[in-house]
């Protein structure tokens, strides 16, 4: 039988601290991963959804985009992805009745963790202006409450449309259509705040937003650089691929500013070696660089190269690049005494990471949000361009760049057209599929979408999936705009914080899960998505619904669309709600690359969509060519007696999804108010192991914003530098504190003083 939810919100802010460990998975990840997911499933439960999960013949994982091999094993998931699937899955169920005993003021002051252990939505709930209870809703009458709403604006660019990443293509690609049809480009979604950055930096040099390496690359590489990423954490099954990749005589560097038991060795609970041989060492080297270093690093390492006779492409550089010259230029001045004050690197580590580059005819460089987060961080990720276009490491197999992407069809969403800035070829496609023109000024990402519903600029917020709330920067101002709303508007499987934090009035609209069928009037229907290395292949979800209440997202889309759009648009938005694949039939006549997309994604396994860079060797920048950049190098600067604070996940925990309250592979049991910090600079700040602290970061306009009640834990971060979970330290970035051109919120580099704090009294959890 399946647990039943907590009652009491459990307290966070009083861990138990161990010494973290050294591996990753093995056997405790298979007992926790069956534990959870028998408390939220049971055992029978368990067994028939795991066994389908990222199967050819199964349905995508709901947590994160990593690629599938071609040969699967028959347990083809990590631990959480197995944590991912209970809690959609669970036999928790979140009713009518319970809305009615817990007031909305109340439901905002419990945890994150303690709403989404409550389980699944059932039934469509509205929230009347002026009242403290969700209270049971038609369908229809949701879909009249949007409309009406909706056609009250005075420019549907008082609209905000937002979009998670577990959006199916049919889905992204109707929510999109259905957007600029109503005649807006607010279309933000999660992207802008993780991998934007990524996107704008390889769109620029490359001529293309996404990665350019497949799997298959990974397994044929002499070096992989991992660089701002905490894989046994974010994306389990990496591990596997790095496993296999050093069985055939790859190399690792690890460029992180923390440890990383995942990192360091991988017990593969699928074969002998990681159950009872001791596993997997996956890194060779160790650079525990200081937060926002990478570019002085790869600058100084380029610098390197081109001192090095014979090292670096000449062929490849003249034929397939441009402004090379000025990229030497700048690069052969990088200095050694800023990049070791910049990186807090020595001389011998740089040197040892040299000589492994030399060594290697075939690099990967792999990052996430580690790189992605700082203000400089598209001019870190051109420089890691930079570095691959040195050595014709770009459109080689075993080569390339691979930012490796978080939800799972967040890249999916992106390709079928979320996003505020859209292409203009993107628009003159749908304009000619379905004979509208779309609007072509550009709309709201998620950090000016927020300074919208602040200054009363936009008026309904509208989110497919996601957590808008606690994945946001700057909370309290968050949550003010958000309360400033008309209407806010939520599809959702399960409890979130977002769904309490309202505007005037509120919907929770629940939909479908991976996990379930989907059945319309044309029959049992699946959906598509896009893997981070440019996969599409088909998810069909196999359970029944949690309830007979549910809509599917295309479904919902459809069903608004033409409650809102009425008789002056001729979009088939019956014929689509019916039968998916009418839909994949107009993405590919509007979405390159998509071609003949009912036929090639019915094969086991899907497609590949085509990448120019890495097919090729075709640019489709401004110039033709792969572009060398020539960027300052800067990185963050911290006064005496102040800490660099990065945001991060513990390992219980996808994105704002808090599944437990452990981090098994850095020691904390039972809590999550924890600040890591370096022991030396915790005796500078006379900071004893298990004192408590306020966090308070601290801004140049002389503005601050505080966190409190932490559990200082003293832990092997780099010196100079600290880290804490988020959603709890969101509150600590303000809105302005983003990327340069991305606008991605800097989460990565917060200068932050730790000020002596009480111990909390026990009780309840905090509310983020």
């Amino acid at each position: 039988m399946a647990g039943k939810p907590p009652t009491g919100d459990p307290v966070q802010d009083a861990p138990e601290v161990t010494a973290p460990p050294h591996a990753a998975a093995g056997l405790p990840a298979v007992a926790h991963s069956l534990r959870v997911a028998q408390a939220q499933m049971g055992v029978k439960r368990t067994a028939l959804t795991l066994l389908k999960v990222n199967q050819k013949d199964g349905f995508d994982c709901p947590g994160c985009a990593w690629p599938e091999p071609d040969k699967r094993h028959a347990a083809e998931f990590c631990e959480n992805g197995a944590k991912a699937v209970a809690e959609e899955a669970t036999l928790r169920r979140v009713t009518p009745e319970f809305f009615a005993a817990h007031s909305v003021p109340s439901l905002a002051g419990r945890s994150g963790y303690w709403l989404g252990q409550q389980g699944r939505l059932t039934q469509p709930m509205y929230l009347a202006e002026g009242e403290e209870h969700y209270r049971p809703v038609s369908w229809d009458r949701a879909f009249d409450i949007i409309a009406g709403e909706l056609k009250a604006l005075d420019s549907p660019d008082e609209a905000v449309f937002y979009t998670s990443g577990r959006t199916s293509n049919e889905a992204a690609f109707l929510y999109q259509l259905f957007a600029r049809e109503f005649g807006t480009n607010n279309l933000p979604d999660c992207s802008n705040m993780c991998h934007e950055s990524s996107g704008s930096a390889l769109t620029d040099t490359l001529g293309v937003g996404k990665g350019s390496v497949l799997l298959e690359d990974l397994y044929r590489a002499d070096l992989i650089i991992v660089a701002g990423q905490n894989p046994g954490t974010n994306h389990p099954r990496m591990l596997s691929a790095l496993e296999k990749a050093k069985a055939g005589g790859t190399r690792i560097i690890t460029v992180n500013p923390l440890p990383e038991a995942g990192l360091e060795r991988f017990k593969n609970p699928q074969n002998a070696r990681g159950l009872a041989l001791g596993g997997t060492p996956l890194t060779d080297l160790f650079l525990q660089i200081r937060l926002g270093g990478d570019h002085a690093l790869f600058r100084l390492l380029n610098r390197l190269i081109l001192e090095t006779e014979g090292a670096t492409d000449t062929a490849f550089i003249e034929e397939h690049t441009h402004g090379f010259a000025e990229f030497e230029r700048a690069a052969r001045t990088a200095d050694w005494d800023q990049t070791l004050r910049a990186t807090g690197l020595t001389r011998d580590e740089i040197h040892r990471a040299l000589r492994m580059i030399l060594d290697s005819k075939r690099v990967i460089v792999c990052w996430a949000m580690g790189l992605t987060q700082h203000k400089h961080a598209v001019d870190t990720i051109k420089e890691v361009v930079n570095f691959l276009l040195l050595r014709g490491n770009i459109g080689r197999p075993g080569a390339g760049v691979c930012p490796v992407r978080g939800h799972s069809n967040v890249q999916g969403d992106r390709t079928m057209g979320i996003f505020e800035r859209p292409a203009p070829a993107f628009l003159d496609a749908l304009e000619k599929e379905f004979g509208f023109t779309p609007p072509r000024h550009h709309g709201l990402d998620v950090v000016r979408a927020i300074r919208a519903l602040r200054d009363g600029q936009a008026k309904v917020f509208f989110a497919m999936g996601g957590n808008f709330v606690s994945a946001t920067p700057d909370t309290d101002v968050t949550e003010a705009a958000i309360r400033r709303a008309r209407l806010t508007v939520h599809v959702s499987t399960k409890l979130n914080r977002s769904h309490v934090i309202t505007g005037a009035h509120a919907l929770i609209l629940p939909t479908l899960g991976r996990t379930e069928r989907d059945r319309q009037r044309g029959g049992e229907q699946f959906v598509t998505v896009e893997d981070s290395m440019g996969m599409v292949h088909a998810s069909r979800g196999r359970l029944a619904p949690a309830s007979p209440h549910l809509l599917s997202e295309p479904a919902i889309v459809c069903r608004l669309a033409r409650r809102v759009l009425g008789e002056q648009s001729t979009t088939p938005w019956e014929e689509f709600e019916a039968d998916y694949a009418t839909i994949r039939d107009r993405i590919a006549r509007v979405v390159p690359g998509f071609e003949d997309f009912n036929n090639r994604v019915a094969a086991p396994g899907g497609f590949t969509l085509p990448h120019a860079p890495r097919d090729s060797r075709r640019f489709p920048t401004t110039t033709g060519k792969a572009n060398f950049t020539a960027s300052t190098v800067t990185w963050p600067e911290v006064p005496e007696g102040r800490l660099l604070l990065q945001t991060l996940r513990s390992h219980d925990q996808y994105n704002t999804t808090i599944y437990g309250l452990d981090d098994r592979y850095r020691g904390i049991k039972n809590g999550r108010r924890v600040v890591l910090v370096n022991p030396a600079d915790a005796r500078r700040l006379d900071l004893a192991d298990g004192a408590y602290a306020d966090l308070v970061s601290e801004w140049t306009d002389g503005s601050e914003r505080r966190a409190p009640g932490f559990r200082v834990v003293h832990y092997p971060t780099a010196p100079g530098c600290a880290a804490a979970y988020y959603p709890e330290t969101n509150v600590l970035v303000p809105l302005d504190h983003t990327a340069d051109t991305s606008n991605t919120p800097a989460s990565k580099s917060l200068v932050i003083r730790l000020e002596p704090a009480a111990r909390p009294a026990s009780g309840a959890a905090t509310a983020t």
